[in-house]
């Protein structure tokens, strides 16, 4: 078995651990980690396979940007007095370990690769332009429907974590009772 298939094999075994452990945390901010952990996997299988734009664009957009705004989403959907305890419990020490040791085993691969510049046989670089190409030719309908879906889903979460006081609920019926 090469260098490279370790490699592969310990990046994608990384990966489904902290896939699982996401699905399967009942904390909201437990699943954000390994989600994280999980995204940086998958980045560093596509820097393996010859892509590393797909792999920065993975780093970039996915476990930085997307991640800041599933953050700002959980804590708008935490709002009030009673979760600062709460959110304190979550950001205790003892949950840091698990994604902790998956991203260190990660930083060891991406390491490793860096210094031996390894990517798997038959593998072709990706440019920026072909990736740009892609979305904006064939895929455009699909980029556009996933960015849809984003934004729907955040208004949602928007509007399902909205705190609706006593004189917003009047103002409505007074509205109501006018028409």
């Amino acid at each position: 078995m090469s260098f490279e298939l370790i490699l592969f094999y310990t990046a994608s075994a990384a990966a489904l651990f902290a896939t699982v452990m996401t699905i399967t945390r009942l904390n909201a901010a437990h699943a954000l980690l390994y989600l994280i952990a999980s995204l940086l996997a998958v980045a560093v299988l596509f820097y393996l396979m010859g892509a590393p734009f797909a792999a920065g664009l993975e780093v970039i957009i996915y476990a930085g940007a997307i991640m800041v705004l599933f953050v700002f989403v959980i804590m708008m959907l935490n709002m009030g007095q009673q979760t600062v305890e709460q959110e304190r419990q979550w950001l205790s020490l003892g949950i840091w370990i698990g994604p902790s040791i998956i991203c260190l085993i990660l930083l060891a691969e991406v390491v490793t690769l860096l210094v031996n510049d390894e990517r798997i046989a038959g593998a072709r670089i990706v440019s920026p332009k072909m990736v740009g190409a892609l979305l904006y030719g064939p895929y455009l309908l699909a980029v556009e429907l996933a960015s849809m879906l984003l934004l729907a889903g955040l208004v949602g979460a928007y509007h399902l974590a909205r705190p609706l006081n006593e004189s917003h609920l009047h103002e409505n019926d007074e509205k109501a009772d006018e028409e």
